[in-house]
């Protein structure tokens, strides 16, 4: 599994255990991350500037660090 895929999963946790809306909230990390979760998938290769920038936009949207 990629370190990028690790990072979507986790993503994908704090947002059921924030209680906001999903959709929503996914909209929000994809247009200020520029990367869409939903094309993330286990084969997608490593890229650590979107890993940073998703960190960064969770932090901004959730305000949790990852």
């Amino acid at each position: 599994m990629s370190q990028l895929y690790d990072v979507k999963l986790r993503i994908e946790e704090a947002i059921k255990s924030s209680g906001l809306d999903p959709m929503e909230v996914r909209g929000k990390i994809g247009l200020k991350s520029g990367k869409l979760l939903s094309l993330i998938n286990p084969s997608t290769p490593d890229d650590p500037a979107i890993v940073l920038k998703l960190k960064l936009a969770v932090k901004e949207v959730l305000n949790i660090a990852l």
